[in-house]
């Protein structure tokens, strides 16, 4: 009796030893951190194609015949926009263009000028590209070609054109977005014959 004593005692010894030693190493190891890198295209929107192109045309097709200066920078005052038919997008606005130097911290404006009128956008392999430009007359036909031109939008464009606090206060945050996505190392503008202002932060 005794004997069977020792021998189940020494059993049930081993039992926990062995369970004990499973449970040591069964133990989970902390697991790294697996980091799942994703990628996200940026869709591009037609709008914003639409404004590139508006862009590029008041720098490489405006922006040319005024003095050259280092920095030509586009400032269109959108009134309206009617994109039903991609082969002929509308775009009604107030198109400035300027072109800057730079000295010291001050972009310098050696030129520009202002060009309202209705740009006519097609669309490309690679976004839209301006096929037209009617533009408002300038002198004695003025207001009837911005009548014509502008249709239902022309009391907005009258009211915008006439209205020179917001113009600049639209130039200086327009210049303002384009110094900051170019990393220019200004904070003011100047206008030949006006004090320097400083540009939206």
């Amino acid at each position: 009796m005794r004997k069977n004593y020792w021998m189940m005692a020494a059993i049930l010894f081993c039992g926990l030893s062995m369970v004990s030693c499973g449970n040591k190493n069964v133990k989970e190891q902390p697991k790294e951190a697996q980091v799942e890198t994703v990628q996200v295209e940026r869709v591009v929107s037609d709008a914003e194609l639409c404004n590139a192109a508006v862009d590029n045309y008041l720098v490489n097709v405006i922006g040319k015949n005024y003095a050259e200066a280092k920095y030509c920078i586009p400032c269109p005052i959108i009134i309206s926009t009617d994109d039903g038919n991609k082969e002929d997008v509308l775009v009604w606005g107030d198109f400035w263009v300027f072109n800057y130097d730079i000295a010291g911290d001050t972009l310098k404006c050696v030129s520009g000028g202002d060009h309202p009128g209705l740009m006519h956008l097609k669309k490309t392999d690679n976004g839209f590209e301006v096929s037209g430009f009617d533009a408002v007359e300038d002198g004695a036909g003025n207001r009837e070609s911005a009548k014509r031109i502008f249709g239902d939008n022309f009391d907005a464009f009258e009211e915008l054109n006439g209205n020179a606090e917001k113009r600049e206060d639209i130039r200086l945050h327009t210049t303002a977005d384009y110094v900051k996505k170019h990393q220019l190392p200004v904070t003011m503008l100047q206008d030949f014959g006006w004090p320097a202002v400083e540009l939206p932060k």
